[in-house]
């Protein structure tokens, strides 16, 4: 599915139980909250996008702890899962979104090279993780990033 798809198709789900989203972007920028308001009616079930694209912006507006970025770094599974949690819990959201990554063309190391990307999508009742990598230059990281994201998360409310 193309991003348009994919929102409507979480436009339909949220929309049938009431709920709302809300996004807590770092390498995105803003991306998957603006793929999601280009839906006619997104405000029935979009409550709110974080751009944390820094550290200290992790910690002020999600409440990252600084010692979890400190100890895994930015781009780590822990912290897009804090990410997430402090997205759906400052907003009053339903189910969160949280995405950190390296989109290049610099800032990758071995450990982590360019095109690695950590999400968490948050519910009520759980919080699940992944890490991935996507190839290409970095708009084709962000917008691999952001269709993964919606992907994920239409699968989760669907199970």
């Amino acid at each position: 599915m193309n991003s348009i798809d994919l929102t409507k198709t979480l436009a339909e789900i949220l929309l049938s139980r009431n709920w709302t989203v809300s996004l807590a972007e770092s390498c995105t920028g803003g991306l998957v909250s603006a793929t999601l308001t280009e839906l006619a009616g997104s405000s029935e079930w979009f409550e709110r996008g974080y751009i944390t694209y820094s550290n200290e912006a992790k910690t002020e507006c999600l409440a990252v702890p600084a010692q979890l970025i400190e100890s895994y770094g930015a781009v780590s599974e822990p912290v897009a899962k804090a990410m997430a949690e402090g997205a759906r819990i400052n907003s009053g959201s339903d189910v969160a979104i949280s995405i950190t990554g390296i989109a290049g063309p610099s800032g990758g190391t071995a450990e982590k090279p360019v095109g690695t990307v950590c999400f968490g999508w948050a519910t009520e009742n759980q919080t699940l993780t992944k890490t991935m990598h996507f190839d290409g230059d970095r708009q084709a990281v962000r917008q691999q990033a952001t269709e993964f994201a919606l992907t994920e998360l239409i699968a989760l409310l669907r199970s």
